[in-house]
């Protein structure tokens, strides 16, 4: 037992002395220098610890980086962005019918039968040119009247110059004189009666001061002739046929011109005003047109419950088809934006308005704020400043390349 004591007490005397001895020992490193790797250990840390923050911010970020080519191939085109101009606009459904002013239904001015016709449907005429021959009666009638009157109209007036001369000398009397002055009065007056009968039967006053010299075959007929340049739209007459005086045998329209006819819903028509611009569209291959509003319906109809408009469009090409149903973007208001993109442009990305800009490191969806539109562009009132290059075409293709490469499913660019 005693053993064992001096055993202990030996074993705590030799640490006694090491914990002495490692104490008193000279150090290897001045104070300065731990100093210095103290900071290069934190320095070391704080550079890690940056470098891992730096690797989960580039995780986080989504940025695509396309070649052109690339670029080329998916459709995406860039512009940098500015101010421009927005049309704020009404759409209003329409129809493009004749132009009304220009149309015109063409009838025989006497009865008669149809001998010939010159004109068919879908024609052009001009102004003056024969359309169809009848052979009237009526016609002919008319005409000797004319012819009767002139004679009788030339042997009044020898007859009262004869008077006169007799009178003059004072052969005959007063009476027989006055006589013969009313009776040439009276036949002139049967006479202007039966030409303003072939006046208003279309004829000329050439073609009437003629009509004694024109053959007795001509004197039955009668010509129907185009009231001004235009298109056979319609025809409804057929050689034979009896033709009256109210027979539509044709209808012609001037189609140089259209009116577009627009209806105008209760709810934008405090918006639509004379002389505003309208963009007419019809799809269907035609290019769009651009006309005026030249008129505005007075009153709302009881079934529709819209109001008339009218747009007057060129048509001298003659792509505009009445008939066609067509669509009108009138543009009620404009404004200036100081940032303004098209709406192409715009996309949705984590529940945000985002817009894609090119940056150094490739493309990358910026959050942007918006303001007032219409169908084609938008006004960016934030995130996106002048002179930023953005994505205006193509950026749903961006976005989904984007959403590949966060899945892993997209090619390395």
């Amino acid at each position: 037992m005693k053993r064992i004591f001096t055993i202990a007490i030996v074993l705590v005397g030799v640490v006694l002395a090491a914990v002495i001895y490692k104490q008193f020992q000279p150090t290897d490193k001045t104070p300065e220098q731990a100093h210095v790797n103290q900071k290069q250990s934190d320095h070391d840390d704080h550079a890690e610890k940056t470098d891992q923050d730096h690797n989960e911010e580039d995780g986080d970020r989504k940025v695509a980086r396309l070649t052109e080519d690339e670029m080329k191939e998916l459709g995406i085109e860039v512009r940098t962005a500015g101010p421009g101009r927005i049309k704020v606009h009404v759409s209003l459904p329409g129809e493009v019918t004749v132009n009304a002013d220009r149309l015109g239904h063409v009838v025989p001015r006497v009865p008669g039968i149809v001998r010939e016709v010159k004109k068919t449907l879908g024609e052009k005429v001009q102004t003056g040119e024969v359309m169809a021959v009848l052979e009237s009666r009526e016609l002919a009638d008319a005409k000797s009247a004319y012819l009767a009157a002139k004679e009788r109209e030339d042997l009044a007036l020898a007859n009262f110059r004869r008077e006169k001369e007799l009178w003059t000398k004072k052969i005959t009397s007063e009476q027989e004189y006055l006589e013969a002055k009313q009776k040439l009065a009276e036949v002139r007056i049967e006479l202007r009666s039966a030409e303003q009968k072939l006046h208003a039967l279309g004829f000329s006053e050439s073609f009437v001061k003629k009509l004694p010299s024109q053959p007795d075959v001509d004197f039955t007929y009668y010509e129907i002739r185009a009231p001004f340049d235009g298109t056979v739209i319609e025809k409804h007459i057929t050689i034979g046929e009896v033709l009256h005086e109210e027979t539509e045998a044709f209808v012609i329209a001037d189609l140089d011109t259209v009116w577009v006819n627009l209806s105008i819903y209760q709810k934008d028509l405090p918006f639509v005003q004379i002389g505003q611009k309208a963009i007419i569209s019809a799809g269907q291959g035609l290019p769009d047109a651009e006309g005026t509003i030249s008129y505005l319906g007075p009153m709302v109809g009881e079934k529709t419950r819209t109001a008339p408009a009218r747009v007057v469009l060129p048509n001298e090409d003659g792509r505009w088809k009445p008939g066609l149903f067509v669509n009108a973007q009138v543009v009620v208001s404009e404004m200036e934006a100081a940032v303004a993109v098209p709406k192409t442009a715009l996309q949705t990305m984590e529940d945000q308005s985002s817009i894609f800009v090119r940056t150094e490191e490739g493309f990358e969806p910026r959050a942007v704020s918006v303001g007032r539109s219409n169908d084609v562009n938008i006004e960016i009132l934030s995130g996106l400043e002048k002179g930023d290059r953005y994505v205006s075409k193509g950026a749903f293709t961006l976005k989904a390349e984007i959403g590949k490469e966060a899945f892993g499913e997209g090619d390395e660019h």
